[in-house]
This record gives C-alpha cells, structure tokens and sequence, in this order.
C-alpha cells in the first residue's frame, strides 16, 4: 500500500493514464524481480532523466515496503498465537485464487494508444468532408507563417500532442536496432529521421497558396503514392532481412549448443598460445633458439602487454566475450518467452484452447517454426496476441489493438517486420496469417493500393448481362422503376462445394447491416487518375429496400428447404448490435419496423451478438472462456449465417481473421453494391481471396439495378452447400403453406 500510495502521483506524472490503470501497472511490476521490474518500466517510460529517477527510486521504496511488510507480518503472528482455537480453522472450501492481469509493453500502450485513436480516426474523416478531400490517405495540409486557429491546425495541435503515445507505442513494437520517428509538422524536415519525408513528393505539389487551404493536385498525387508503395517495399524487405540476421546462431531451447560453445573457445594472446607437443628428435635439432625468434617473441610479449594495459582486448578476447554475451542473450530470450507464455496460458485449458485455434487456423507448424528458430520475432509476435484466439471484449471495444491505424510516413507502426503498407494492425495480422498458414503457396501479400484499382478497374469491366431466365416483374428496381432494365453483374465462379452440406440440426441465422449508408442515395465517386474529386448518384434503389427483398426471397426458401416456419433468428448492426426477432413470411413487413438505420459499420459487434445467440442454444454442448468466449465442442450444431454487407466494414479484417479459426460457423456474405464502382470491386476482390483461402466463407455480390432471383439462388447454393438445380430452386421460391396454427 505504501508503494502504490508513493509511486502513483511519481508515475502519473510520467504515463497520461486513468488511475486505475496506473495502479495496475504498479502492482504487475511490484510482482516483478528488480531486473525485469527495471526492464518492464523503461520499456514504458523511456530512458529520460525522470524515468530513469523514477525506475531507481521504485526499486528502493519497493525493497523498504517489503522489510515493512515482514516485520507487519511477523507482528501479526504473534498476536495470532493468543487467539481462540476456533479462529484457528481454516475454511471448508479455500476461496479461489486471483489470477495477476498479464500484461507487457505491447499490452500497456495499446491501452494508452486505445484511449483516444477512435475519437482521432473519427475527427480526421470530419476535417476530411469539411475541406473536400475524399481520399482516405490524405490528411489535410495549410501551411502559413503565421499562428493559425483552423480546423486544420488544431488537428495537427492534437495530432502533436499524441507523440508521447507514439513514442511509447513505437517503443513496444519495434524490433532491436530500429529507431522510431514522426511526422509532427514542427520538427524541421532537414533533422527528421523519418524516411518518407525527403522520398516522397506531397499529394498536394508544389507552390500551393498560403493563405487558405491546399489542394490536392491529381498528378503530385499519383507519383506520391508510387513513391509510397516503393519505398514501403524496400523498408519491409530491409527490416526483415536485418531482423533475419539478429536472431540467435544457436538454439536457445537446448542446453547442450549453449554449453558446448564456450569449451571450444580459449583465450591466449600472442606470446603466450599453446605450443604442439614436441618430439626427442625434434628437441634434439633446436638445441638453442635463433636470436630473432627470442627477439619476436619478446616483442610479442612486449606489444600484449601494453595493448592489456590499454584495455585492448586481442581477438580472442573480443571472440570469447561476443559469444558469452550471445549466450547470454539467448538464455534471457528464452525465459522472456516462458514467462510470457505462461502469464499469457496459465492453465492447460488456456493452453488446449490456444493449440486448437492455431491448428484451425493452421498455423501449428509456423508457429514451432518461429519458436525454435526465430525466437525474437516469435517473442514479439506472442506479446501482441498473434498465437491466440481474438479477446471477446475487444468486439465491444470503440478500439482495440486490431483497430489500430498503420500510417509508415507518420511512423505509426505495425507489429511484424513487413508492417509498412498495411491500413491497420488487424489487415497487417490477417495478411500475416494468409501468407504463412499451411497449404499456402507462395506469398499472398496484400495488394498494394495501384493494383488494387487496376483489378478493381479489371473486375467492373467483366460485367454482362445476368441470366434471361432469373426476371422478375417483382424486383425492386423494377417496381419503383429507378431505371430501366438489370445492370450488368459480374457473375461468380461455378458454385464448388467444400463444406458438408447443411443438416437438419444446422442453425440458420441472419445478420444485416443497417449503417448509415444503407438509406443513402446511391452515389458513385469519380477519379482524377487516383484522386478522388467528388461523387455522381446512381439510379438504383437504396441498399436497404434491395436489403429487405434478399431477405424475403431467401426466408421463403429455407422455409420450404427445411419446414421451419417458425422463422430466423435476424440480428441487425451498425455502431452497436440488436436483436430483432424471428422472422417469417407473415411477420417480415412488421419486423422490419422495429429496424432503424444509422451510425456506423461495425460488422464485429453483430457477430458476437450471433454467436451469443447460438451458444446461448446449445451451451450444453459448449463451454464459455472468460477471454476467449464460448468454444464449440463436437455435438455443436453448425451456424449458417447469411450476412448482408453495402460496403466494407471498418472492422472487416478483424471479422475474417476470426472465421479463419472457426469450424463451427459457415458465412454466406451478400455484398450489395452501387453499378459501377471501384470501392465496390476493391472490397468484392478482398472477400473473394478470403473466400478462396477459408472455405467456411462464401461470397456473392450485384451492383445497381439487381435480379433478386439469381442473387437468391447462388446464396442458397452456398449457404445450403449443395448445387441447387433450376427447377427445386423454382419449387423452393413458391410460397411457404403458413396456417394460423404455425
């Protein structure tokens, strides 16, 4: 108590966190041994004169609270011996221990970073609509020689006031040998140590006007970001290949390279190195040693003992002194692994959970890979939660370490070598995953953002005309006439069955996104080469209308597939999550009243409420993690999902990186899109690679003006998981016989 009383007011000086996180951070440390205690607190604070201070006077008070505890301690016994012997018993059961909250440097500033990096990202995007500049990558610029109030400015103010985060933040991600930067507009470009600053021209050119505003220019645009995507690459393949070479020569987890090493080593200097065993016949023909080779010797002998004097250590010395400290080394990674492995995975069942999710993302042999060969990167990789399941607090969460702009010319940084390039950590953790789970061939790197317009641009252009035979006088764009005809759809692969087809025991739910942009006017940007200069309305019906008439199409469907007409579970999501009811034919146009629209694309929280409401019905065939949340067992019923998407979701990396190590969940994705849209096609292009590399993911998409009954029938191919011929699929449409009794 006398500790945190001192040290909270000292430590809250140097760290902007809530007391209670301070208190926290105290009491972890205060379990640590003084080394790693020292190690924990520099890792956080820095080595400035004040934390250096701090971490010294922390070690000393703790060391006095101790003594003080002992002898309190000691006290306490003995008044204890004239207590009643009843006072004496010890309780029935003993009450359960509690466990110590893990944490680490990555853990302790992703919760300073989580604090305000929403309420950041969010006043970015308004400055963004306020000055016109609809690309997401480029902030703001107005630059004047004077002070300046604007909006722009006092971004930039916030922006600066953030950098002690960012250091803290860089400190906990970066790898041995890296040095960390930022692109905090007072410092002066010629003393930066920011790479992007004097290799990349500015998306805005040259010789803007002072006194408002700048604009982006479309060509200064277009050389910025292949100026970008070129220096990314080469960075990622330096800092990879530099991490590469730092990693131990020798095993860390055998005992017998580390000891084997220093036997092999010995420490001689020139006058004095160990001679062959000489012959008689050999002794007897030198009978007395040249003058010159006494001379040599002499001066050998001479020049190390004067280079000693120096503290000049001769090869071997520096030779035996490297290798010890790599020994060293190699020893103090391995029980940093240990003791984060087991802060991490107390239990066998923690440790059961983590081995099945690595297996189902297939991740197993990578990952003993990385273990006993890369130890550091292991390391780095476990403290930022890769090896284990997604927190179910995190789906809640306005931010979360997987929420986390990645920004290489602002220097915020990523988690693995290769982090540049990434939108954010959760895209950098799921490339990461895709490219080096089994089965994978070659590397599937994330597009940079020129190739994804050109396959973008490639996509919208193999549109045709859908199928005659799927018409229907009912669809949406035909009964409020937005204009005539169907739009050209690209169509999908031939339907390919992976997963086993739906049972009867299957639960088929529903979850729709009901964001703001669902009851938008459609609209389509337009480009300037890849600068966005503003948008064009498209004459198609709203998301939400084509929304309703997908869903009615497809309950009538299942309901004559499975005779369930007591209806779907529908769960709707934008910023939070809600559950609607069943739904049915009868109830739709009812149900549907109780929607309401708005707010933002937060698919994370709509699929935890659906596997809430699935394990909620079979939890006797399930048991729920306190972290982890609820793990299916084998009498588990599959969940088939039918989500319903009108763009990409501002959590959707997280979402897909969480499929990936499931097997008890099959999702079947409606992309609804506007005709002729790149965004579209950006976003359709990513589902279709996770689609091709998780085959418990399936994906359909329209654009415009849609035909409801081909989009009805592909869904139901692969929500369903068999081919549904022309004509059940034409039985399946017909009406279901509801009775009042049902």
């Amino acid at each position: 108590m006398a500790l945190e009383q001192w040290a909270l007011p000292q430590l809250s000086k140097l760290l902007p966190l809530d007391e209670e996180s301070l208190k926290q951070i105290i009491v972890y440390t205060d379990a640590l041994p003084d080394a790693k205690a020292a190690e924990h607190l520099g890792g956080l604070l820095g080595d400035s004169p004040q934390a250096l201070d701090f971490i010294t006077s922390f070690n000393k008070h703790r060391s006095a609270a101790a003594v003080a505890e002992s002898k309190q301690a000691g006290d306490s016994k003995d008044s204890e011996r004239v207590n009643d012997s009843k006072d004496k018993e010890l309780p029935a059961y003993a009450p359960p221990s509690h466990r110590r909250l893990h944490t680490n440097p990555v853990i302790d500033a992703g919760h300073i970073r989580a604090r305000d990096e929403q309420q950041m990202q969010n006043l970015l995007q308004s400055i963004q609509i306020q000055y016109g500049i609809y690309n997401s990558e480029i902030e703001p610029e107005h630059d004047t020689d004077y002070y300046c109030a604007c909006p722009i400015h006092n971004y930039m103010r916030l922006k600066s006031s953030r950098s002690g985060v960012q250091d803290m933040w860089s400190r906990a991600v970066m790898y041995p040998g890296e040095k960390a930067y930022n692109d905090i507009y007072q410092n002066p470009t010629i003393f930066s140590s920011n790479p992007y600053r004097r290799r990349v021209v500015s998306p805005y050119g040259y010789y803007q006007p002072a006194w408002g505003p700048q604009k982006p220019n479309p060509d200064s645009h277009a050389r910025s970001i292949h100026q970008t995507i070129q220096l990314n690459n080469t960075l990622n393949r330096d800092a990879q290949g530099t991490i590469d070479a730092k990693e131990p020569k020798v095993n860390i987890w055998d005992d017998s390279d580390l000891n084997v090493v220093m036997p092999n080593m010995t420490i001689a200097t020139a006058g004095d190195q160990k001679r062959p065993a000489e012959s008689d016949e050999t002794r007897q023909s030198i009978s007395v040693p040249s003058r010159n080779d006494t001379e040599t010797s002499t001066k050998s002998s001479k020049l190390a003992s004067f280079r000693k004097s120096l503290g000049i250590k001769s090869s071997e010395e520096k030779a035996v002194a490297k290798t010890t400290k790599e020994i060293a080394h190699a020893r103090e990674l391995r029980n940093a692994i240990l003791a984060e492995e087991q802060g991490r995975w107390p239990d066998e069942q923690w440790r059961q959970i983590v081995a099945g999710y690595q297996e189902k993302v297939g991740m197993t042999r990578k990952i003993a890979h990385l273990r006993a060969r890369q130890p550091i990167q292991y390391l780095h990789l476990l403290r930022a939660g890769y090896f284990e399941p997604i927190p179910v607090a995190w789906a809640g969460a306005a931010s979360n370490p997987l929420k986390f702009s990645i920004e290489a010319a602002a220097g915020w940084r990523g988690i693995t070598p290769m982090w540049r390039g990434y939108e954010d950590t959760a895209e950098e953790r799921l490339y990461w995953v895709l490219n080096h789970r089994e089965g994978s061939v070659g590397m599937r790197m994330k597009p940079d953002f020129i190739s994804e317009m050109d396959m973008a641009r490639a996509r919208m252009a193999s549109a045709v005309e859908p199928p005659p035979e799927y018409y229907s006088v009912n669809d949406t764009c035909h009964l409020q006439h937005t204009s005539p005809g169907y739009s050209k759809q690209v169509m999908p692969a031939p339907f390919r069955a992976y997963d086993r087809p739906a049972v009867p025991t299957d639960d088929t739910m529903i979850l729709l996104d009901v964001s703001g942009s669902m009851d938008f006017d459609p609209v389509r940007p337009n480009y300037n080469k890849y600068l966005i200069t503003g948008y064009s309305r498209s004459t198609q019906p709203k998301n939400k209308d084509v929304a309703r008439a997908i869903i009615r199409r497809f309950t009538d469907a299942m309901a004559n597939h499975d005779h369930n007409f007591r209806g779907y579970d529908l769960t709707t999501f934008s910023s939070q999550a809600h559950y609607i009811g069943m739904i049915d034919h009868q109830n739709l146009d009812a149900m549907w009243r109780n929607i309401r629209i708005g707010g933002g694309t937060r698919v994370m929280t709509g699929w935890q409420k659906v596997k809430d409401l699935h394990f909620q019905k079979h939890s006797a065939s399930a048991i729920h993690h306190p972290v982890y949340g609820w793990q299916a067992g084998p009498e588990t019923p599959m969940l088939r999902l039918l989500l319903l998407l009108d763009g990409e979701a501002i959590d959707m990396d997280e979402f897909e990186l969480d499929l990936l190590g499931l097997s008890w969940a099959h999702v079947t994705i409606f992309l609804i899109g506007v005709d002729g849209c790149p965004h579209h096609h950006r976003h359709a292009n990513e589902l279709q690679r996770i689609s091709d590399v998780n085959h418990h993911v399936s994906f359909i998409d329209a654009q415009g003006n849609t035909p409801e009954r081909f989009v009805t029938h592909e869904l139901l191919k692969r929500h369903l998981g068999y081919e549904i011929s022309m004509s059940e699929f034409e039985q399946m449409e017909e009406l279901p016989p509801y009775s009042e009794s049902t």
